[in-house]
């Protein structure tokens, strides 16, 4: 498994950190350098090849006013990454990552200007440029526009992340500055993208992460600023969203929330849970799924027993769950009950610098030569 992390100011992480995972206990072997790599903050893994992907969250690469989207070959040995491709992400401070089923394209958002982007996948994992976007033809680029109330955060668009649907056909992206998530058509085999239409959450809200139910026609995105959770039916074959509530991700009972933000989405495996992770709070809550109405109701809220929880992760096989604490510089970790969806914090603290995202390894069909 690997760790994302800051590498600014210090304490600071010095770029990919690798780990071994023990499938069976649970157990995560000291972290190790995998690679020296600036503000790494969103990882992604091939479905298929050995390969990582990884953003470099910055706003100047080689002179140009642009982060960087990086891949890397792992020694499946070590675990250690060698850098094999990079690719300017069009924007600045590109803050997400993800890929379609096939791992053909790759999706990315640029928190700093507001975009999105898509590029094509070689068969051997390097990634591809953009493909060139015009007034008359799409790309694989598209810019997005829009503003908010909350006059700190949401002075003009700011794109959080992008995620394939599982049939490829579109890619949905919550912007926290406009307010809005957006449902852009996606051709995977030429890895363009499309603007299709977009969904108002509530004023203020600033949607930053979003999750599709995996059998079921909902999908949800958690709300940064104003700390909720919003739950929406979504129209696969037209690509559209249909709101159906928003519920807090923290007790009614808790008024002052000053400095709270919302930062991570998933849901179960089995569909019957999601999860948020709640920075300020420093928790993570735990929701119900309803399968007829896709309503959510909050079950419990655990405490993450690490301060500032950016990103968390569900291990392979639901059982697990380990949750990044940005400010504490610290992983936790807790088993998951299956029947419940109760988390149970098992004492186990692991140190890495400035952790922001957890991935783990797939199994690997075929790896790609080192360049």
């Amino acid at each position: 498994m690997w760790f994302g992390t800051y590498t600014g100011k210090p304490p600071r992480g010095n770029g990919i950190y690798v780990s071994r995972y023990d499938e069976i206990t649970g157990e995560i072997s000291r972290p190790k350098l995998a690679t020296k790599i600036k503000n790494p903050s969103f990882l992604v893994v091939h479905p298929t090849l050995s390969i990582v992907y990884a953003v470099s969250e910055i706003a100047d690469l080689n002179g140009k006013p642009t982060g960087g989207i990086i891949s890397f070959v792992v020694d499946m040995r070590s675990g250690q990454l060698t850098q094999q491709s990079v690719q300017p992400s069009q924007g600045k401070g590109p803050c997400h990552l993800s890929l379609d089923a096939t791992g053909k394209s790759l999706l990315a958002a640029n928190y700093g200007s507001g975009s999105v982007i898509c590029l094509g996948i070689n068969d051997d994992g390097s990634l591809l440029p953009p493909v060139a976007t015009t007034q008359d033809k799409p790309g694989g680029f598209i810019q997005h526009a829009g503003t908010g109330p909350n006059k700190s955060r949401q002075q003009g668009p700011h794109g959080h992340s992008m995620n394939a649907t599982s049939t490829g056909k579109f890619a949905i992206s919550c912007d926290l500055g406009a307010d809005k998530v957006f449902v852009h058509k996606l051709d995977v085999p030429t890895a363009v993208i499309t603007p299709h239409n977009s969904t108002p959450t509530q004023p203020g809200g600033g949607p930053r992460h979003f999750a599709l139910h995996p059998r079921l026609p909902f999908g949800y995105a958690n709300n940064e600023l104003d700390m909720t959770v919003t739950a929406f039916r979504f129209d696969a074959a037209e690509g559209r969203l249909q709101k159906i509530h928003s519920v807090s991700t923290i007790p009614d009972s808790i008024q002052e929330r000053t400095g709270f933000s919302t930062a991570e989405i998933a849901i179960h495996p089995s569909g019957k849970f999601l999860y948020v992770s709640n920075r300020g709070h420093d928790s993570i809550a735990l929701f119900g799924i309803n399968e007829q109405s896709g309503k959510l109701s909050l079950k419990s809220v655990e405490p993450t027993r690490c301060q500032t929880p950016r990103h968390f992760v569900i291990a392979p096989g639901g059982k697990r769950l380990y949750a990044a604490g940005q400010a504490s510089g610290t992983i936790t970790a807790f088993t998951i009950d299956s029947k419940t969806g109760k988390l149970s914090f098992n004492k186990q603290i692991l140190k890495v610098p400035k952790p922001v995202c957890i991935v783990f390894s797939r199994p690997i069909s075929s790896t790609p030569k080192k360049p």
